[in-house]
């Protein structure tokens, strides 16, 4: 990690280039790409404009302002705990009995009631629960030092893709030398330790031990933007302004990396041993 002066924020020299990490973990996430009012969807894993939103947030920038400096920053996330799917179910009426108005208004900005007439509507919030991922910028380090004090003392309150949803602490967890993939794949895992020990006796159970199998390695599905990849995600904003929101596409690939798992004492090497499932992410529950 990049070291502090003793009286100011980290050296930084122009033109070096760093990767900030951050801890994006609450007891609910809700990443949109894309949703109607009566459905609001989210994605497996926070989305750039997501994240660029949170960090356009610390910095106090208002939503018309250009957002080309955070653009040019690489992103890649890692589910460290992927979490559950939850589904928020709503009913909406009228208490009176009445029907329910349109949705659009008239010339006069009156809203004409439904027709034929409906008295419910049924709207659905999805969220991720219990879910922690690691999300890493590259870029340049005078800015990314920038963002990192920003976020640690934020100018508008920061939340994990809906202002419902705040995130615990830590948010930061600082700006690290090297490059995109390498922090990723070196960063311990960030479940918490009871998380962690849930696993280690899941995985004694499944061979057949009396009590917890203790790996010193995990494996994590990640997600890294890069001009060869072969997905495409429609995440990248242009512009937060309500009147003239727009996003376009950037390539990325899916990878697993075996993590470090930070056991003080790890029953197992660092390399896949033969028999073990890296593709099997419902170990990384935590339950």
């Amino acid at each position: 990690m990049t070291p502090a002066a003793p009286d100011g924020p980290p050296r930084t020299e122009p033109g070096d280039r760093a990767v900030l990490v951050l801890r994006l973990a609450a007891p609910l996430q809700s990443w949109g790409a894309q949703g109607a009012f009566n459905v609001r969807d989210t994605k497996p894993e926070p989305t750039k404009s997501g994240v660029t939103g949170l960090l356009a947030a610390a910095l106090g920038l208002p939503r018309e302002a250009p957002l080309d400096e955070l653009l040019t920053l690489r992103m890649g996330v890692r589910a460290d705990v992927p979490g559950s799917l939850l589904r928020d179910y709503h009913v909406v009426s009228d208490f009176r009995g009445k029907p329910l108005p349109q949705s659009g208004v008239s010339a006069k900005g009156v809203q004409r009631p439904t027709a034929p007439a409906k008295y419910t509507h049924v709207t659905s919030r999805y969220y991720l629960q219990d879910a922690l991922f690691v999300a890493a910028l590259e870029g340049p380090r005078d800015l990314l030092v920038r963002l990192d004090e920003a976020v640690r003392a934020p100018h508008f309150p920061l939340a994990l893709g809906r202002r419902s949803c705040p995130p615990t602490q830590p948010l930061a967890l600082g700006v690290e030398e090297g490059n995109l993939e390498g922090v990723l794949h070196e960063l311990p895992w960030q479940a918490s330790e009871r998380a962690k020990e849930s696993y280690a006796y899941k995985l004694g159970h499944r061979r057949g031990l009396d009590g917890p199998f203790r790996p010193a390695t995990v494996p994590c599905s990640v997600t890294l933007e890069d001009d060869e990849g072969d997905d495409v995600l429609q995440d990248v904003p242009l512009s937060f302004d309500p009147h003239d929101r727009a996003f376009l596409g950037r390539r990325v690939r899916h990878e697993w990396l075996r993590i470090p798992t930070g056991f003080p004492d790890p029953d197992a090497a660092t390399e896949i041993e033969a028999g073990d499932d890296i593709h099997d992410p419902f170990e990384l529950l935590g339950r």
